[in-house]
């Protein structure tokens, strides 16, 4: 398989023993950068004042992950079965440089930093993450999608042989899991490509070695583990909008006006939550992001496309 970078450097350079980025030296820079910390600008965008991050503990071992299976527990008392070095993405479509990629060259030269964003899942569970990662329209400008670009695809590695869940219960799932975006919305500089979480790698449990980002949508969305980025001209169908079309849309905006046809969306159980000390609150449009990204979709029956 040829491994190809997407920028323009001459593939004598590229050597067993290069010295582009690797994912320790990343995540190290992204410490040293100050990542940890609550940083101004996009990083703090959303966030209302009683908003707290979650702890550590619960982000890893809370979430949903089919491919491991369907407990909450499953991807981190599975997850560590993933090989994820070496890593490489395929990318497609309507873009100059297609091919085979190498992980590493593709986030080489690339700044990490730190996003602290509200994270609401669809089943009205909701947390505060600090993500370390690079703009998702920093990753995409590489490949120099053309001008019949309208959509992004994006898919997550299928093996059975380590991801329990792609023979078990959830089989019936036609992997990989797809998941897309507008162009307009890949390029928002909310958008992340995320590379690790609370200043360390990212987790295999939470998509190591990255998983997309994107914090008014839910959290079904940002895809994990991605292995193929492929820019189209038509509106991809997503793995859920497949499953269930009447509960599950390509948008996936956070709406409170539009419950889930099996519970409301009105409001959130943010974690860490018990029985007796739920931690509701009320769900913001957009997760609270209206003001960044409601222009996105100016026009749009919100009900209609959800």
């Amino acid at each position: 398989m040829l491994i190809r970078q997407p920028a323009d450097i001459p593939s004598s350079e590229i050597t067993s023993e290069s010295n582009y980025l690797n994912r320790r030296q990343f995540m190290g820079a992204a410490v040293s950068l100050g990542v940890g910390l609550v940083v101004p600008g996009a990083a703090q965008a959303g966030l209302q004042p009683d908003d707290e991050i979650t702890p550590e503990s619960i982000v890893t071992s809370y979430n949903n992950f089919y491919e491991f299976g369907t407990g909450k527990d499953d991807p981190a008392r599975y997850a560590h079965n993933l090989t994820t070095d070496p890593w490489t993405v395929k990318v497609s479509g309507e873009a100059a440089k297609t091919g085979e990629f190498a992980f590493e060259d593709i986030i080489k030269g690339l700044t990490p930093e730190e996003r602290v964003y509200r994270f609401r899942c669809v089943e009205a569970w909701s947390m505060v993450v600090p993500w370390n990662g690079i703009e998702l329209r920093k990753i995409l400008d590489q490949f120099e999608p053309n001008g019949n670009a309208k959509y992004v695809e994006f898919k997550t590695l299928v093996r059975p042989s380590e991801m329990r869940g792609q023979k078990g219960f959830f089989s019936n799932i036609d992997w990989p899991y797809v998941e897309g975006l507008r162009m307009d919305e890949a390029y928002h500089p909310l958008a992340l490509m995320v590379t690790g979480i609370y200043g360390k790698e990212l987790p295999n449990q939470n998509g190591a070695p990255w998983r997309l980002m994107v914090p008014w949508k839910y959290g079904f969305k940002s895809i994990k583990s991605i292995v193929s980025i492929r820019f189209t001209r038509r509106r991809p169908r997503s793995t859920w909008e497949q499953l269930a079309p009447h509960e599950y849309g390509f948008y996936a905006n956070v709406n409170p006006a539009v419950s889930h046809p099996r519970w409301s969306q009105a409001t959130e159980r943010r974690l860490p939550s018990t029985l007796f000390a739920p931690n509701r609150r009320p769900t913001l449009p957009f997760n609270g992001y209206a003001e960044d990204v409601a222009s996105l979709y100016e026009g749009m029956d919100l009900a209609k496309y959800y």
